[in-house]
């Protein structure tokens, strides 16, 4: 699946000779297959984890690839074996190739299936594709799950051929687990949310028009904006067949908490949410409330925290798909030099939320 997001979330990393250079004193095993350094005097040339001895910074030089460090007069470094694939590459391979296997299976194959395939043990498998993915090839095929069954119900003619489609052996087995992948029944969501009802109240906060919504199960929108139509308008794309009813009197107190939850993160919020996500988004949205209020993370801080290095793009994904502004607090993440990034609701409010945050 291809992910796409604003090039200027996140600078490169290493795009520097003093940036590379620090990556080598480092000796930080996430920049190699980044680029590679030569010494002087040695004639060699190594990964930037390379444990060998520090070289002079003067006798150093930087090279995209190893071709261009060998058409440069330097031989592969016999430790560190620049030339070769990476181990940490060679286990991403398993874990892409099991991945594949997961999203173009028409039942989830089993943990003995996927290791067989992949040529592990189970149990290294299991512990591998963890290790990578911060979740279970369960959980990961789970999450594919869901997402064929959104896309069956979307294109198929019934309810039935959707759960098949999907992969579901019996309506049983479906219909045990429909609210959970799909926070609705299938009949619900394929009506786009026709019969869900929802009651809303837009009003005013400190920083602006602020529209909440909730369902039977928690507040599942928090939306910030200058327009109160256009916060409305959101909400209706967002659930185009739901029933929208205004706020009675008990939620207008639920709206009241919200405010001051906003104009105060650090009191936190006493309602129950309604969160709608895929498996990762899940996951990310759960780191983002464990930074805490005050704080800020990046977004490499974020892919690391869940387990995926690489997924930095993926994770400002989710972020710009969180439907629950302050709440899931993704205006705490910026960019790793500590700048503002885009945010959904603008940045000049991320920047206001920040700073009270931090004076508070």
């Amino acid at each position: 699946m291809t992910t796409t997001f604003p090039a200027t979330l996140t600078p490169p990393r290493w795009s520097t000779d003093d940036e590379r250079w620090q990556a080598v004193v480092d000796r930080d095993p996430a920049a190699d297959g980044a680029f590679v350094y030569s010494v002087r005097t040695t004639g060699v040339y190594c990964r930037p984890g390379c444990a060998s001895r520090l070289p002079l910074r003067r006798n150093v030089r930087f090279h995209a690839t190893c071709a261009a460090a060998e058409a440069a007069g330097f031989r592969a470094c016999r430790r560190c074996q620049p030339a070769t694939t990476p181990r940490g590459d060679k286990q991403a391979a398993v874990v892409a190739q099991a991945c594949r296997l997961i999203e173009t299976a028409d039942s989830a194959p089993s943990l003995d299936e996927l290791a067989a395939a992949v040529g592990l043990s189970p149990s290294h498998f299991h512990r591998l594709f963890q290790a990578h993915t911060g979740i279970t090839p369960k959980a990961y095929a789970q999450s594919q799950r869901r997402q064929r069954v959104r896309a069956e119900l979307a294109r198929t003619a019934t309810v039935t051929q959707a759960i098949y489609g999907a992969g579901f052996l019996s309506h049983g087995r479906f219909y045990e687990s429909s609210t959970d992948v799909l926070g609705m029944t299938p009949s619900t969501f394929r009506a786009g949310a026709q019969g869900l009802c929802l009651r809303f109240a837009i009003g005013q906060c400190w920083l602006g028009a602020i529209l909440v919504a909730a369902s039977d199960r928690g507040v599942c929108a928090i939306f910030l904006g200058d327009d109160p139509d256009q916060l409305a308008r959101e909400l209706q794309d967002r659930f185009p067949h739901a029933e929208l009813l205004g706020g009675d009197a008990a939620f207008e107190r639920w709206v009241a908490v919200v405010v001051g939850f906003v104009t105060n993160p650090a009191l936190g919020l006493a309602l129950p949410l309604d969160i709608r996500g895929t498996a990762f988004q899940q996951r990310v949205w759960q780191a983002l409330r464990d930074i805490p209020c005050g704080s800020t993370a990046s977004y490499t801080d974020i892919a690391h925290r869940i387990g995926q290095p690489k997924s930095v793009r993926a994770v400002g994904t989710a972020c710009a798909a969180n439907p629950l502004a302050v709440a899931i607090p993704c205006h705490r993440v910026v960019r790793t030099d500590g700048s503002l990034a885009g945010y959904r609701w603008g940045v000049e409010r991320k920047s206001e939320l920040l700073r009270r945050e931090r004076e508070n």
